[in-house]
């Protein structure tokens, strides 16, 4: 069982963001930036495109919600969309709020971020859903 499937069946607490019966949104904790969030389908696959093409389709629907919630919580010029799938063996999608092409360098240092400003930008992107 995965992280992802740890925090899907609540085993593990997340800020989440948005789910239905396919996906699941919650902000990653170690962030790029403010508001950075993974997409992630609640069957536990672990190729991205994998993904049968029907749920593939869903699931950038799915995104394409909290993309739009991100767009509208922070300043940037656009939500950035990363697959990369080595840390954790369960496809998932990062929306990375972006204003250089840099900034979706996960290289760069990672935010630090509290539980409770955590909880406070969930609260303010959910409230643009």
């Amino acid at each position: 069982m995965t992280i992802f499937s740890k925090i899907i069946s609540r085993e593990i607490t997340a800020h989440i963001i948005a789910e239905d019966n396919q996906f699941i949104a919650f902000l990653d904790i170690m962030p790029l930036a403010e508001g950075h969030t993974l997409v992630v389908p609640k069957k536990e696959i672990d190729r991205f495109f994998d993904l049968p093409d029907s749920e593939l389709a869903l699931i950038n629907l799915f995104a394409k919600k909290i993309a739009m919630a991100i767009e509208k919580t922070f300043q940037c010029n656009r939500v950035g969309i990363c697959v990369i799938g080595l840390e954790v063996p369960h496809a998932h999608m990062h929306l990375v709020p972006l204003n250089a092409s840099n900034d979706l360098n996960f290289s760069n240092p990672k935010l630090k971020l509290t539980s409770a400003e955590l909880a406070e930008i969930a609260k303010r992107i959910k409230a643009h859903l």
